[in-house]
């Protein structure tokens, strides 16, 4: 079974790149780093970084060097992160994890970019009022696909094994954005519609597919109109397979094929550039459908599907894994993300329980959350529990 750490650029920027490296063979026993390439907006604690305790990273920003001639004349292009100063992370670990014979993956954040969606406000997605969603980046739109191709593109040059793509799909309302307020209550259902990409594009692939994408849409603003003026209406249940005489069901399924055609690309650029793309689903089985996944139609676009495993016990674990087998995703195409802290794990025989799982329903990966969000502690767990499970 193959194994990895993700960790940030600046990680191994504020430690150094042998401390850096010597943690992750020598404490965690792992084969391989999974770099964050492009990633969001956030503030983290840091436990063991020698340099600060507390980091806000920057809005969509690229943690490596934009290559200009690769983007020149395109609408949209990664900026490089002013935290990385004249490095080039991936430049130095590329090097350093070929020393040690590590593998390299690049674990890249394509479609939620605050910058991205602020800057070019006709590449975000529109809800049924045509308000934007700016920290997001349509999939159906052609700039936000040809700046895809062209992340996939900018890691081969890295020796990059391969690519862990977050984000790829559309996002609900309540994705995340700071100070983000809800004062009246909205409900599922409410939530659900405002999360709906209505633009020129995800409603032409709608039309493509026999919906009647302007009727959809007419349909959703009247309903949201309705529940946002009454609270009894917006806490009231019902399915949104009734709205719109059934179509907004076939809306969504249009919405998913647009997701599923877009990691097809970046899975089929990949592999021609020698690497391979793991399609990162956070939610799980059941979780994606307004988001455009479709996990059994995704299994035969990309190589890998890769999936949140947090839980406290090896047999919860297993449970989640087997959700995925009925989805049409076997567990030979699964990739799995454990955290070694406390949150869910209690002991090196915890987690050693739990990669034992794995490895006994025949997943070939597992990937470890997070280097610098973690104490050195519970480095040493993984290093345990590897070392138990070998």
């Amino acid at each position: 079974m193959e194994s990895s750490v993700l960790a940030f650029a600046v990680d191994l920027l504020d430690e150094g790149a042998e401390p850096f490296f010597g943690n992750l063979t020598d404490r965690a026993g792992v084969g391989g780093v999974t770099l964050a390439s492009v990633y969001h907006e956030a503030r983290d604690v840091f436990p063991h970084n020698p340099r600060r305790v507390l980091r806000y990273l920057e809005p969509g920003a690229a943690y490596f060097r934009p290559d200009p001639a690769l983007w020149r004349g395109r609408t949209l292009a990664p900026r490089a992160a002013a935290a990385i100063g004249d490095e080039d992370p991936f430049e130095l670990a590329s090097a350093h994890a070929g020393r040690r014979g590590m593998k390299l993956h690049a674990w890249t954040v394509f479609l939620h970019n605050d910058r991205l969606g602020f800057e070019h406000p006709e590449c975000a997605p529109e809800n049924a009022f045509g308000d934007r969603h700016l920290t997001e980046l349509c999939p159906a739109n052609p700039d936000v696909r040809e700046y895809v191709r062209g992340l996939v593109l900018e890691h081969a040059r890295y020796g990059v094994d391969a690519i862990r793509a977050e984000s790829l799909h559309f996002h609900g309302l309540r994705h995340g954005y700071h100070h983000e307020r809800y004062f009246e209550e909205l409900g599922p259902i409410t939530e659900a519609l405002l999360g709906l990409c209505f633009c020129t594009h995800c409603r032409s692939a709608a039309r493509g597919a026999g919906v009647p994408a302007d009727e959809v849409r007419a349909a959703v603003h009247r309903e949201i109109r309705a529940r946002l003026a009454d609270e009894d209406a917006a806490t009231a249940p019902g399915s949104l397979t009734d709205i719109a005489d059934g179509a907004l069901a076939a809306y969504v399924d249009a919405s998913a094929a647009t997701v599923t055609s877009l990691a097809a690309e970046a899975a089929e650029t990949a592999e021609a550039c020698g690497m391979r793309l793991s399609f990162m689903d956070g939610g799980g089985p059941g979780t994606g459908w307004l988001s455009g996944i479709d996990l059994a139609a995704l299994a035969k676009a990309v190589p890998q599907v890769e999936t949140l495993g947090y839980a406290k016990t090896a047999a919860e674990v297993r449970e989640k894994v087997a959700a995925f087998a009925l989805h049409g995703v076997a567990p030979s195409a699964l990739a799995v993300i454990l955290r070694p802290m406390a949150k869910d794990c209690d002991s090196a025989e915890n987690l050693a329980a739990k990669v034992a799982t794995l490895r006994e329903l025949g997943v070939p990966e597992v990937e470890f959350y997070h280097y610098g969000l973690m104490r050195l502690s519970s480095l040493d767990r993984i290093g345990a529990a590897l070392g138990h499970t070998r």
